[in-house]
C-alpha cells in the first residue's frame, strides 16, 4: 500500500503592490511513499530534525520531537535573509530532505498557480481542483504498481476542508463506478503534529516548490519579498533532483501528465523551468488503454 502526504503553501491573497508580502503563488503537493517505507522514514526525519534543532537532542520525551516542527516558511526566510550561517543550515536541511526522498524512493506530485497582478484569487476552487489533479495522478501510480493507497491532506479549517475532497467523493461513488479504485477512502485530514511526515510534504511545498516557483516565474516582481534571487540555488541545486523524484505517466491518448505540473496565469511558461532554465521533461511511465478504460483514470479536471 502507498501512502499519499499532501500540503499547501500561499493562499488566496490577490498580487498586488499594495500587498507586498501577499503570496504570488499557491502550490498544493507532497509526496508518496511505500507503507513498508514509513517508519524508517520517520525515524530518519526525526534525526535530521535533532540536527538541525540541536535543543531536541536534550528532549525528554519523543513526542516533544516530533510535537516541535520546522516549518518551510522559516527554512526559506533563512534563505533569504538570514545570515551566512543561517543559509547555509537551511540549504544543509533541504539537501537532507531531498536526499531523504530520494533514498526511501519517494515520488513527488503538485500543482502549482502562479498568479497575476490585480486578478481575483478563487483558493477554494483552485485547492479543491489541485487535489482532484493530485487524485489523478496518485491512482495513476497505484495503477501502474498494481497497489491501493490513502491521501492524507494537512488539515485546515472544517469549512475548507470539505468542499476540498467532495469532487474526490463523488468519483469513488458515482452511479457509474468508482474511477479511483486504487484509493482506498476519500482523502482523510492530519495535523502535522501528530502525522510526523506530513512535517515533510510541508518541508517539500513551503521550502522547495514555493520559493522556486517564484524565481522561475516570477522573478521580474521586484517589489514582492517572496520573489527575491536569494532563491536560485534552490532551483540550480535541486531542480534535476526533483525532476527526478517526480510520478509522470502518459495517459491512454498520449498525453503526459502528473510530476509538478505549473499553472502560469501570468505569461504562460512551461512546467520545465522549475527544474531550470530550458529542462524538458518527458520521462515517466505509460498507463496502458485497457487499463484505464477499466475505472483506471479519471477524466481531466
Amino acid at each position: 500500500m502507498y501512502l499519499c502526504y499532501i500540503d499547501e503553501a500561499g493562499n488566496g491573497q490577490t498580487l498586488d503592490p499594495a500587498r507586498p508580502d501577499a503570496p504570488p503563488v499557491l502550490v498544493v503537493g507532497g509526496f508518496t511513499v511505500h507503507d513498508s517505507q514509513i517508519k524508517q522514514l520517520t525515524w530518519d526525519f526525526l534525526n535530521i530534525k535533532k540536527k538541525y534543532r540541536p535543543q531536541l537532542r536534550r528532549a525528554l520525551h519523543l513526542s516533544d520531537v516530533i510535537h516541535t516542527e520546522i516549518k518551510g516558511s522559516d527554512v526559506r526566510k533563512d534563505i533569504r535573509v538570514g545570515n551566512r550561517d543561517q543559509s547555509r543550515a537551511a540549504m544543509l536541511l533541504v539537501d537532507s530532505i531531498v536526499g531523504l526522498l530520494e533514498r526511501y524512493n519517494a515520488r513527488l506530485l503538485g500543482r502549482v498557480w502562479v498568479k497575476q497582478e490585480g486578478l481575483a484569487f478563487n483558493e477554494t476552487g483552485v485547492y479543491s481542483t489541485s487535489v482532484g489533479s493530485l487524485t489523478e495522478t496518485f491512482q495513476a501510480q497505484l495503477l501502474d504498481c498494481h497497489s491501493r493507497g490513502v491521501m492524507i491532506l494537512d488539515s485546515r479549517t472544517k469549512s475548507k476542508n470539505a468542499p476540498n475532497v467532495h469532487c474526490v467523493t463523488t468519483r469513488k461513488y458515482r452511479a457509474g463506478g468508482d474511477i479511483l479504485k486504487g484509493i482506498i477512502e476519500s482523502p482523510v485530514f492530519g495535523h502535522s503534529d501528530t502525522h510526523t511526515l506530513l512535517q515533510v510534504s510541508d518541508l517539500v511545498v513551503s521550502s522547495l516548490l514555493f520559493p522556486i516557483a517564484c524565481h522561475a516565474y516570477l522573478s521580474d516582481v521586484t517589489w514582492n519579498v517572496h520573489c527575491d534571487d536569494a532563491y536560485r540555488p534552490l532551483r540550480e541545486q535541486f531542480g534535476e533532483r526533483l525532476k527526478k523524484l517526480q510520478f509522470r505517466y502518459q495517459d491512454p491518448v498520449g498525453k503526459w501528465r502528473g510530476g509538478i505540473v505549473v499553472s502560469d496565469r501570468r505569461t504562460a511558461q512551461p512546467s520545465s523551468l522549475m527544474f531550470g532554465p530550458g529542462k524538458p521533461v518527458t520521462s515517466g511511465v505509460v498507463i496502458p488503454a485497457q487499463q484505464a478504460d477499466d475505472g483506471g483514470l479519471p477524466s481531466t479536471l
